[in-house]
Parts: structure tokens; C-alpha cells; sequence
């Protein structure tokens, strides 16, 4: 995953087109069929203006679903785009195969609490600790929407449902098992925080391995309740920034102005830079202790922190610990992936 330039330009009738002469509008795609108001779609309208911006070419990037709402939200974006809809959580486990067979296109996954946190939990561990290059977003918002709003595995301690049932169990957090399982880029976010969701999904795109961004997105039917931890108004009244975000692609040299101490910058594999301006917590989020112990402090009184949680560069993607070469396995001819009479019979003769 690479980051471009963000250079757009006007052209027509006062059309705004990026570096490769695109619209906004050419990276859409299906009109939504989610309730109204639902947080997934504004996750859309984010991941459209960030594909954008950065003038990534459509037709390069691949799209993974598993089942659920979210999992629908890859029919509303990037319409050239490749796109494969699997069955219930087993996302991860199809981009993992996606990508080593191409790793030229740019895979992103949309899936949910349900498909990521409950039936394919034991997937995205795997795909986690293996380092797959790709941005993995969790639409969590907290009940199964598809099934009628039961609690999620990722609903808070003591949240209600809308029938006044309360949750007695321990929520999953998918940030801190991204952490525990050796995950280089790990972030949470709110879908009505553009601000700061943009540059994230940006940042993610340039990270060289497994982006998750975990996204809490309400689900306005089932989960918008007084006693819902993850309601709009919860979300908006409750969020807290860690700090004020800002991407800088590798090909625009901007200048950081704010005081020293008060940013810290970390560049990207790509050369891209994030910008961190605190604004409260004295958080390094480049440190993965302090990162378990601020999601632990998070879980137990129910503060819903958004921001870069943990970004590191110390673990080989799966394309280095396999050794990969350069050229995508799926374009390799036939002479060269099938093997001749001669080394099978070497291979049979091995085994004797």
C-alpha cells in the first residue's frame, strides 16, 4: 500500500479532478441500501474522498467482505474496483489468499463486530500475526443489525439493549488483540469524526502491513438507545482524542509549525508522515506497553479514546517472511508455476 499525491486541480464546470483527472463522484458506487443515517455509510463517504485525494488508481484496489451490514458497505464505493463478498467471517482468511496471489493490487477490508469479533475471530487473529499488507476496518457498532440487534461480542459491560436487557460480559477489543498479536498499526475511530478519520484511513493506506482501523459506527435502528454505549449521541457526547491528526503524503514537504514537545511525527513506511498534536495525554503511541495499558484503562471505565493507538515497524510483513518475489504469483505463466515429469518424479522419489 503507497500513498500519492493529493494534487487535485478544476477542469469543466467547476469539477474538482485529482492527479489522475478523476471526480469524487468516479469513486462511488452503488446507492446505499443501509437505514437511514447509518454510521457505515459515513465510513463510505470517508474511504471515497480518501481513495480520492490520494489518487489511488480504482481499478488497483481489491475489496474484501465477509456478512453484515458493513460487509454490504463495499457495494457504495469504488465501483472499478475488484470485490469479492465471502461468507460469514472469513474476510481475513480470503484477502490473506487475495493478496499473496496478487500483492499489486490494494486490498481493503470492510467487515463488522459480529464477522470480525464472533465467527471470525480465530481468521483475524491469524491474518493479524501473519502482517498482512492491507487496511482492515471494523464497523463496530456493537449488536448484529442483520439479525435484529442482539448484543455483540464487542458491547460494553452494563450497555442496554433497546428491550432493557443488560450486558453482563466482558467486551472483546479488537484494538488490543490487534496490539497482543503483533499488529503495527492500530487505530479507533468514530464515524462521525471526519476529522480525524480521514487522515487515519490516509495513514493506513501508506502502512506497509496490517492497517486496522476499528471504527465505532451506530447502528441507528438497534443500538441509538439511551443506555447504548455506542449511540450517536454516546459517541459524540463521550468521545476523547488522544491527539489532533494530520497526514503528510511523502511528496509534499510541508513544514510542521507547531511548537516543539507539543507533536510528535511519525513517518510511514512509504515516507509518508502522521503528525500527533496532543491535546491532553502525554501518550506515545509508538510504545506498546503504554498502548495495552491505555485500552485496559479504556475497557474499565468505559472511556472511548480515538486516535493512533500503536504504530511500530519492527515485524516482517507475510510477503517478506515468505520471500516473495516481486512479480504477482496470479501473473506468472504456466512454464513457470507448473512443475516439469522430471522434478516431480524428484519430488515422488523423496518421499520413497
Amino acid at each position: 500500500m503507497t500513498a500519492v499525491s493529493q494534487t487535485t486541480e478544476t477542469r469543466g464546470a467547476g469539477v474538482k479532478l485529482n492527479r489522475l483527472g478523476l471526480a469524487q463522484s468516479d469513486y462511488k458506487g452503488l446507492p446505499s441500501t443501509l437505514c437511514a443515517g447509518c454510521g457505515h455509510d459515513a465510513v463510505t463517504g470517508q474511504i471515497i474522498r480518501t481513495f480520492w485525494e490520494m489518487g489511488v488508481e480504482p481499478w488497483r484496489v481489491a475489496k474484501m467482505s465477509g456478512i453484515g451490514c458493513s460487509s454490504k458497505s463495499t457495494a457504495y464505493f469504488l465501483n472499478q474496483a475488484h470485490a469479492f463478498n465471502g461468507v460469514h467471517g472469513r474476510m481475513a482468511t480470503l484477502a490473506t489468499g487475495s493478496h499473496l496471489a496478487n500483492r499489486s493490487l490494494i486490498h481493503i477490508g470492510l467487515s463488522g463486530d459480529g464477522d470480525t469479533a464472533s465467527i471470525g475471530l480465530g481468521n483475524f487473529l491469524h491474518m493479524l500475526r501473519r502482517n498482512v499488507p492491507m487496511v482492515y476496518i471494523v464497523e463496530n457498532n456493537g449488536v448484529y443489525g442483520l439479525t435484529k440487534g442482539q448484543f455483540s461480542a464487542t458491547a460494553d459491560k452494563g450497555s442496554k439493549l433497546k428491550s432493557g436487557r443488560v450486558n453482563t460480559m466482558e467486551p472483546i477489543d479488537c484494538c488490543a488483540l490487534a496490539i497482543e498479536m503483533g499488529c503495527q498499526f492500530v487505530a479507533r475511530s468514530f464515524s462521525g469524526d471526519f476529522a480525524q478519520l480521514n487522515p487515519l484511513i490516509k495513514a493506513a493506506l501508506s502502512h506497509n502491513g496490517t492497517a486496522l482501523l476499528d471504527v465505532v459506527s451506530p447502528c441507528m435502528t438497534f443500538n441509538n438507545h439511551e443506555g447504548s454505549t455506542k449511540s450517536l449521541a454516546y459517541a459524540k457526547a463521550h468521545e476523547d482524542p488522544l491527539h489532533e491528526i494530520g497526514f503528510i503524503p511523502e511528496s509534499e514537504q510541508t513544514v510542521i509549525t507547531y511548537e516543539p514537545g507539543e507533536v510528535k511525527t511519525i513517518e510511514l513506511t512509504d515516507g509518508s508522515r502522521v503528525s500527533l498534536k496532543k491535546l491532553g495525554r502525554d501518550y506515545d503511541p509508538t510504545d506498546k506497553a503504554a498502548a495495552l495499558s491505555l485500552l485496559d484503562e479504556a475497557r474499565r471505565n468505559q472511556l472511548f479514546l480515538t486516535g493512533m493507538i500503536y504504530h511500530n515497524t519492527e515485524y516482517p510483513t507475510i510477503d517478506e517472511d515468505l520471500e516473495l518475489i516481486d512479480q504477482p504469483l496470479a501473473t506468472l505463466p504456466e512454464s513457470v508455476t507448473r512443475p516439469s515429469a522430471e522434478v516431480l518424479r524428484r519430488i515422488v522419489d523423496g518421499w520413497k
